[in-house]
């Protein structure tokens, strides 16, 4: 098991071809201000991840340092500050773009996976699908991967398709074989943020090629915690946020297939993403400038790029594999905790190494709400409720919802041992 300061040790290099350091715990808490914090007379143990993440202070510095010395606006002026500004959004892509694999022109910045997702239905979707056209979807999925798909159905006549889920919560992939029959696009979570379970996206998207279908990847709890390839995984979009994997709100990121972003129209329209605007006699018609910027109308979060960038660079020198070791050590501790007492139930499957990072639960007796406030007593962050996932709870019936503890990187044994007493004590 993972104890306190024990050190991963990987001889490998990273995507950017620097050595991995390995994950020290104890050195890398040293990054993040917050968790010297007394809350309610307690040293606090942030498992609330799934939601947001702390911010090292590289992350904050690097914002600090954009707004300190190069703060201007991108692509729209020849002076020096205008200039370095542009350099510093660009680098940014080329950085997130290698961190998933991707071709910097096949990244957007949006401002959170949600509008990433809402990008792909409004910008692909409501363009190439017609009357009639079918999209699947999962019960599994947190609603920014259901509702857009619910809406743009109602609104063009599409059938909406939701494959069930099984006993623990996972996808059922016959019934996804099945109902994949006859769709053009296929909508899933790449990991769960209730039951932390990894899809199977080969198996995924080798369903969606058989029958010709595009995949939307939500992988908002998937890039922050795993390597990321996105030529490997075959998916046509993939969304996340910056904000989950230790960057700062408001920024986003989606990946399309260069095919796909050869399909979309502009989302939202305006300054920064023409090439020419001409009026008259009451209508204007606009040339579009090229992609990834012509879906970036308007002032982008530039700060934002550039502490996600930051954010990136952070995981890099850990490295991902060995992020992975840690958040599977800590969760097979708490789910061997956890199903050793009575009246704690877990969602989702006991085998840690099919699911990680968070772990979902009820307490008998006791409402969601009520567990986490008296966590919250004891210093322990934990999330309660529905968590953006209504329709999964309601399969699994949890219509009160569960209390979930989400785990990163600087994550300790001890503080997975502190919320287990207080469950203990319950």
């Amino acid at each position: 098991m993972f104890r306190g300061s024990e050190v991963f040790r990987f001889p490998r290099l990273n995507s950017f071809g620097v050595p991995v350091l390995g994950l020290d715990v104890e050195l890398v808490r040293g990054d993040f201000p917050e968790l010297r914090r007394i809350i309610n007379g307690f040293l606090l143990a942030y498992l609330d991840n799934a939601a947001t993440t702390l911010k090292p202070l590289q992350v904050i510095d690097a914002i600090s340092d954009f707004y300190r010395n190069r703060n201007a606006n991108v692509g729209r002026g020849v002076h020096q500050l205008a200039l370095e500004a542009t350099e510093a959004y660009e680098n940014a892509r080329r950085t997130v773009a290698g961190f998933i694999g991707a071709n910097p022109k096949e990244v957007i910045f949006t401002k959170n996976a949600t509008d990433s997702l809402n990008m792909v239905a409004e910008a692909w979707a409501s363009i190439i699908l017609e009357k009639g056209d079918i999209i699947v979807s999962t019960l599994v999925e947190h609603h920014s991967n259901l509702l857009p798909w619910a809406r743009l159905a109602r609104r063009k006549g599409l059938e909406l398709r939701l494959v069930p889920v099984k006993d623990d919560g996972t996808i059922d992939y016959d019934a996804l074989e099945e109902l994949a029959d006859g769709a053009r696009l296929i909508a899933v979570t790449h990991k769960s943020n209730v039951t932390g379970a990894v899809t199977d996206v080969e198996r995924v998207v080798g369903i969606a090629r058989k029958v010709g279908a595009m995949v939307v990847l939500d992988a908002a709890q998937s890039v922050p915690h795993m390597s990321i390839d996105v030529k490997s995984l075959g998916v046509d979009f993939l969304a996340f946020s910056g904000h989950k994997m230790l960057g700062p709100t408001g920024i986003g990121v989606l990946y399309a297939k260069k095919e796909r972003l050869e399909e979309m129209q502009p989302y939202q329209v305006g300054g920064g993403i023409v090439t020419e605007v001409h009026c008259e006699s009451g209508s204007c018609s606009a040339g579009w400038i090229g992609s990834p910027n012509r879906f970036e109308a308007g002032t982008p979060n530039i700060a934002g790029a550039v502490g996600l960038e930051a954010a990136v660079n952070y995981l890099e020198k850990i490295g991902m594999d060995a992020i992975v070791e840690h958040e599977v050590e800590l969760t097979e501790h708490l789910l061997e905790e956890l199903t050793s007492q009575e009246k704690v139930s877990i969602v989702g499957p006991l085998d840690a190494k099919l699911r990680y990072g968070v772990v979902s639960f009820a307490v008998e007796g006791f409402g969601p709400h009520e567990v986490a406030s008296i966590l919250d007593s004891r210093g322990i962050a934990v999330r309660s409720g529905l968590h953006c996932a209504q329709p999964l709870h309601e399969a699994l019936g949890l219509r009160m919802g569960t209390v979930r503890a989400s785990l990163y990187l600087y994550n300790t044994m001890e503080e997975v041992d502190r919320l287990v007493s207080v469950l203990k004590s319950l």
